[in-house]
């Protein structure tokens, strides 16, 4: 069961996802507020999963409210405003939501956050190994031996210090199962930041394995490796 939280003070847009919401069999709808204070209050004490927030609200915006929490659940937002995308991918945003908000749309959104997937990164928290299923068997490999993920059509090619590993997954379901170590870095890449060895503009040097930087990607990747060489 998937906990969804809902955040926007326009009223007629917190009806009309608890409408789409309750046509989902394995949503449970566990807070619909337009006050972002009582949501922070909530989700200190209570388990959300997903949360769909509007940006532009009184006393707190949407970016605000995430920066505030420290461990923030799955995000859809409900807004037009692109400006916000870079910044958001720090903080578990999967999609956006343009208003007055679709019942396709609304179901194109969720099918990125499936409940599989939630339970497994829960599962995951503290561990120091991707479980993955390779030619039907289970293996389990370790964070650190892991050097970089692409994306190869409907597959995912995982390189290791030993060898590559073929399996059939997204890079979005994928990057909930990893640890903050690794960041996506093109719309086809992610990289274990760990074992960078240098680092440009346009591509990263992991190991001996040259790993593309996109624009779109190019400043949180930044970031984040100059707070690891801090640590």
């Amino acid at each position: 069961m998937i906990k969804i939280g809902i955040i926007d003070d326009e009223i007629l847009a917190r009806k009309v996802l608890e409408d789409y919401c309750s046509k989902i069999n394995n949503f449970k709808l566990v807070l619909s507020t337009g006050n972002p204070l009582e949501f922070i209050n909530f989700a200190q004490q209570n388990e959300v999963d997903l949360i769909f927030l509007d940006i532009e609200m009184p006393e707190l915006n949407g970016m605000e409210i995430l920066r505030s929490m420290i461990n923030p659940p799955k995000v859809i937002l409900t807004t037009a405003y692109s400006e916000y995308a870079l910044e958001s991918y720090n903080y578990g945003v999967v999609d956006y939501l343009l208003k007055p908000v679709k019942i396709e749309r609304f179901l194109k959104a969720i099918n990125k956050v499936s409940s599989s997937k939630i339970t497994q990164t829960k599962k995951n928290i503290g561990s120091e190994e991707l479980q993955i299923k390779h030619d039907g068997m289970p293996v389990n490999i370790l964070f650190t031996s892991i050097l970089y993920i692409q994306s190869f059509g409907n597959y995912l090619k995982i390189f290791t210090d030993s060898r590559m590993y073929l399996i059939s997954e997204t890079l979005t379901n994928i990057t909930t199962l990893l640890s903050d170590n690794f960041q996506r870095t093109h719309k086809s890449y992610i990289a274990n930041l760990t074992r960078v060895t240098k680092a440009t503009r346009t591509y990263l040097l992991v190991e001996n394995n040259k790993v593309p930087v996109s624009a779109t990607y190019k400043v949180i990747v930044l970031k984040k490796l100059e707070v690891l060489a801090k640590l």
